[in-house]
């Protein structure tokens, strides 16, 4: 029989750690998203809507994703064999998340640029002062 520990992801061990890491991870985030703006896609169409992501990282990411129960792989019977990916309904929740706050972190874009630029000014005006 095995014991059930609560979900705590801030404990080390907790598997919903790794889980979290496959929906907010780069690669993660976005499938999630592609496939929630459209009914179903198929690989191809994956590989080129998303920019910079290799057929290796797209294969990982989507067999990590479809092990969580996220995204639904088909495969049709037809020559050529067609495989189309579409998310399940917890994988439609999960996107629903993760887009939004995708959409929040482009919508801020400006205020974050200005931060960061702020910070690697006073950064550097530090170790300026620090040195001299």
């Amino acid at each position: 029989m095995t014991v059930s520990i609560p979900p705590n992801v801030n404990a080390a061990t907790c598997p919903s750690r790794v889980v979290l890491e496959h929906v907010t991870s780069r690669w993660g985030v976005l499938v999630l998203a592609l496939l929630l703006d459209t009914e179903r896609q198929r690989f191809s169409e994956l590989r080129r809507a998303i920019g910079g992501i290799s057929e290796k990282m797209l294969a990982q990411t989507l067999q990590t994703l479809e092990r969580d129960g996220m995204v639904l792989r088909e495969a049709r019977p037809v020559i050529p064999p067609h495989v189309d990916y579409s998310l399940t309904p917890l994988g439609r929740e999960f996107a629903d998340r993760v887009w939004a706050l995708t959409r929040l972190v482009e919508l801020r874009m400006p205020e974050i640029t200005e931060a960061q630029e702020a910070y690697d000014l006073t950064r550097r005006e530090r170790e300026r002062a620090a040195a001299g």
